[in-house]
């Protein structure tokens, strides 16, 4: 069995996983991780949850700290773009943990955070800078920002990049790239298109394909319970009341019917939060630290927002509506069973959600066994408490309408997830406040 200690990885690195307690890498680390070191571009088809972020973190902060450079200013030697907050900070922290012994710095970029904040956090210049992709751009256009010395490019989870419209942003910061580099590529799908701009950012890659897009965790328990879309808030209440569950994530299909979902299960005296593109960075931060704690264990969420949480001891997955996409049912289920555990999925389906319903199955091959409904089902129901009406909005007086200001440095596919400028993370001088600057490894 391949251990960590066997690939070469720099002495600080090993230490750092040690401390972390990892030994073992995990089937993408172990054929990522030789070829990376050896300068090889990577193909990747994974899913989040199988280790690809140490599998492209691990060999890059070796061959860096294999070969100092001091900080040019407003610049970074290697570039990760990530299609949402949430999965951008995650995968900043993990180069944090990962470096913790070594001298390189990171900064984390992306909307909704005061962007002179940014520029300043960027004016010495970083080591490794992960962002999303509209913000990067307005740096880039405020010329806070050069792409001239990336010495190693990482385009993380592909596919979601193309359906939040990113496709134009990632052409052009391909175009500001150096021709000389070391390009990863990630997706957990690889249809043509896919495909296609990965031969335009990589060069003779090595590919590496782990748990393919049409499998679904072994170790997942699906089930199905047919019910009509008037009575599935009702069935999620009581299920949720009666069944062991250390930690669940509910998948809604929009923003307004997460944040409707919450007002039920709260009125029922159940904790839950939502987390969509609506909510406040701090709002999001809040609802998933409520999260990891086990303060609200349910976390309503839509498909954008959820793919950037990365949460260890989630029981169950509760599909309150089926994606219209086969492949996002894949994403949604894949959040439990992690790490070896088991996990339940559970699919609330409608009559005219039945189409949906076959395709995931033609895609994933596995039929899931029919939960049928609790019995006194409607009895239960007609007891259940509803939500207090909120209070009417008043109308401004006349002549003063409310201010809408464009978020700070919004553009292209980010404006579908963020509508209006937001803090990121806790007040100025809060314990453990996280701005979106630059976080340093080892003490400089």
């Amino acid at each position: 069995m391949t251990k960590f200690s066997d690939l070469g990885l720099a002495a600080p690195i090993q230490k750092a996983l040690a401390a972390k307690g990892y030994d073992v890498p995990t089937p993408i680390q172990a054929q990522a991780i030789p070829a990376l070191l050896e300068g090889r571009d990577l193909c990747g088809i994974a899913q989040t949850g199988t280790g690809k972020t140490a599998a492209f973190a691990l060999p890059s902060l070796h061959r860096m700290a294999a070969a100092p450079k001091p900080r040019a200013p407003r610049s970074c030697r290697m570039l990760v773009l990530s299609p949402t907050r949430e999965l951008a900070s995650q995968i900043a922290e993990s180069f944090v943990a990962y470096g913790k012994y070594l001298q390189l710095s990171v900064a984390t970029i992306f909307g909704g955070v005061p962007i002179p904040r940014q520029i300043r956090a960027l004016a010495q210049g970083v080591d490794i800078v992960v962002a999303t992709p509209g913000r990067l751009l307005d740096l880039i256009d405020q010329r806070a920002l050069s792409l001239r010395d990336v010495e190693i490019f990482v385009l993380d989870e592909a596919d979601q990049m193309l359906d939040l419209g990113f496709i134009h942003a990632l052409k052009r910061i391909h175009n500001l790239l150096p021709k000389k580099r070391q390009s990863l590529f990630f997706s957990a799908t690889m249809p043509k298109t896919i495909a296609d701009l990965g031969d335009s950012f990589l060069t003779d890659p090595i590919k590496v394909s782990v748990a393919p897009p049409s499998t679904t965790a072994e170790r997942v328990d699906q089930y199905v319970t047919f019910v009509n879309q008037a009575e599935k808030q009702a069935l999620l209440t009581l299920v949720l009341q009666r069944e062991t569950i250390d930690r669940a994530l509910v998948f809604t299909r929009t923003k307004h019917g997460a944040d409707r979902v919450v007002k039920h299960l709260t009125a029922a005296g159940i904790a839950a939060n939502a987390i969509h593109g609506n909510k406040s960075q701090p709002q999001r931060e809040r609802a998933l630290a409520a999260f990891k704690s086990g303060e609200a264990p349910i976390l309503i969420a839509t498909d954008i927002a959820a793919r950037g949480i990365d949460v260890s001891g989630v029981s169950h997955v509760f599909n309150f509506e089926l994606p219209n996409v086969p492949e996002q049912y894949v994403h949604r289920i894949g959040r439990t069973a992690r790490a070896g555990a088991t996990g339940v999925a559970v699919s609330f389906v409608a009559d005219d959600e039945k189409p949906y319903l076959r395709s995931i199955e033609k895609l994933t091959r596995v039929r899931p066994t029919v939960s049928p409904l609790p019995e006194n089902f409607l009895q239960d129901m007609a007891r259940l408490p509803k939500p207090a009406k909120a209070e009417p909005q008043q109308r401004p007086p006349q002549g003063k309408r409310p201010q809408h200001r464009r978020p700070d440095g919004e553009r292209g596919g980010e404006r579908q997830n963020e509508q209006r400028p937001r803090r990121f993370g806790p007040r100025k001088g809060a314990p453990g406040a996280h701005r979106g600057a630059v976080k340093k490894f080892g003490g400089r």
